[in-house]
This record gives C-alpha cells, sequence and structure tokens, in this order.
C-alpha cells in the first residue's frame, strides 16, 4: 500500500467528507503522536519515538506549514517507526528536489491526508483548467500552502498538467501528472520567451498561450504544438509554474507525424540510405 493510500484510509475510517474536518493534530494524536511548537534551528520538525508513543515538535509558522510537517511527522511515524527524524519539511518542494526516498514518502503521505483525493478532485473537476486564483481558493479551503497545493494539483492525475519552480531561472523541482508522456522534458532553464522569465524579472502574474517549444527540450515536434502556461511568483525569489497540454496529441507516446513515418517506414516506403 503507497503512502498516499494509507493516508487516505485513514481519512475514510474516520468517515470525513468536508475539508474543514481534516483535524491532522486530531489524527496525529489518534495514533499515538503527540504534537508540540517549539523554535527549532536547522530543521522545521522533529519526531522522537519509543515503542507506541511519539513526539513531534514543530517549528512555528503560518497555518499551511505546520500542518504539512504534522503531517509529514506523522507519515514517519505510521510508516518508518522506531526512527528518529529531523526533517526540513515546510517546502515540499525541498524534498521533490532531494533523493530521499523516506522524505518523499512523508511528503506523499502528507499531502494526502490534507488534501484527500475524494474531496480535492471534484473542486478541481469543477473548474476547466485552475489558474493560481484557483490554487490560492483550494489552499485556503485546505489550510494548505500553495506549493503544496500546485504539487498535488499535478500528481492527483485529473488534468494533463505539469508544475514547476524555477529560482534564478533555474529547475528547482517539477510534479507532472502520472499520464503526461515523459518525452516532454522541461527545460531546465527558463526561456526568455516564457512568461515565467517575464515574471521573474517584473513580478506581475501571467497566463496565456504559448509555443511549446518554449518549454520542452529534446523533442522534435514541439513546435507543432501550443500549451496554455500560468505563472505566479512564489517565495524567496521563485516562480511557480502551471504548463497545461491543450491539444490532445501532445498526451500520445508519438506524434501525428512520427507516427505517420513509422507506418510509411513499415509499409515500405522509406528505404534506408547506405
Amino acid at each position: 500500500m503507497s503512502p498516499g493510500e494509507r493516508a487516505e484510509n485513514l481519512i475514510a475510517d474516520f468517515g470525513i467528507t468536508s475539508p474543514e474536518d481534516l483535524d491532522v493534530v486530531a489524527f496525529a494524536y489518534d495514533a499515538g503522536l503527540e504534537v508540540e511548537f517549539d523554535e527549532l534551528e536547522g530543521c522545521d520538525a522533529t519526531l522522537m519515538g519509543f515503542e507506541n508513543r511519539a513526539i513531534a515538535t514543530i517549528r512555528p509558522s503560518n497555518v499551511g506549514r505546520e500542518r504539512f510537517s504534522i503531517g509529514h511527522e506523522l507519515g514517519h511515524w505510521e510508516m518508518h517507526r522506531g526512527k528518529s527524524f529531523r526533517c526540513r519539511v515546510d517546502d515540499p518542494g525541498e524534498t521533490l528536489a532531494s533523493n530521499s526516498e523516506q522524505e518523499k514518502h512523508a511528503d506523499e503521505y502528507a499531502a494526502h491526508l490534507l488534501m484527500p483525493r475524494p474531496l480535492l478532485m471534484p473542486m478541481v473537476m469543477s473548474v476547466e483548467r485552475p489558474s493560481f486564483k484557483h490554487i490560492n481558493e483550494f489552499a485556503e479551503i485546505f489550510q494548505t500552502s500553495r506549493t503544496a497545493t500546485c504539487i498535488r494539483l499535478a500528481q492527483i492525475d485529473t488534468l494533463p498538467i505539469i508544475a514547476a519552480c524555477y529560482r534564478g531561472n533555474d529547475l528547482r523541482w517539477l510534479s507532472r501528472a502520472p499520464d503526461v508522456p515523459k518525452k516532454w522534458i522541461v527545460k531546465r532553464r527558463l526561456d526568455e520567451d516564457s512568461f515565467a522569465y517575464d515574471v521573474m524579472q517584473h513580478g506581475k502574474e501571467m497566463q496565456g498561450k504559448q509555443p511549446a517549444e518554449v518549454w520542452f527540450d529534446d523533442n522534435d515536434v514541439a513546435e507543432e504544438y501550443e500549451v496554455m502556461e500560468h505563472s505566479a511568483r512564489g517565495r524567496d525569489g521563485e516562480v511557480l509554474v502551471l504548463i497545461y497540454l491543450t491539444d490532445v496529441e501532445m498526451m500520445t507516446p508519438r506524434s501525428n507525424r512520427r507516427r505517420e513515418a513509422d507506418d510509411e517506414i513499415s509499409h515500405g516506403r522509406y528505404s534506408r540510405r547506405r
């Protein structure tokens, strides 16, 4: 069972049907995890456990970050019991950029606990293509950070979307919907023609259609398509980006042109030059 499935099973066991009932402190208490708040140096949360009881100490912050930190430590307690942790979890983007599987599992648990699919999906599906205005609304409803909400929007896999974050024009992390083909390789450096580049320079939120080649590397058919880009300032000089694949052909493993060429080769219409 995946970390996300474990978290959503917990939600089902509690019979929760409304975001306002997602009391992460109560979930922790029920699991034998006491939550305390205290100033910490070098980390955002710690977990110390013995047998069936544990204490999670959380560095005070805004509500969204505190809730995610508690959910993250609860994930460690449920999945990695018997170990102690000092975590940097106030920004799930930090974990996406790392190689720690245990931290990623704890983040997945927290994301599903705070934004369970049965509650979030109907809200997402009620909007054709969520923008940062909707992201902010979802974040307020679920009391989560905008970063965590962007990542969850992609991972819930109801839309053809890639969420990404850049700092100083360099890619920090990305989260793609599972159904988005891996052939669409997001550029490591911001293209100067992207809205995100302008947002990085001037700070004004922007959205609109863009040639796909502005966003994707190593793809000889990107020039044939357009994407919808939404970009907004994040925290600490970052830019958050939502990239929507608006052409259904982009969701296939190969482009029509490549597929037609393969068909012609298979029917002997092309001969290999020596």
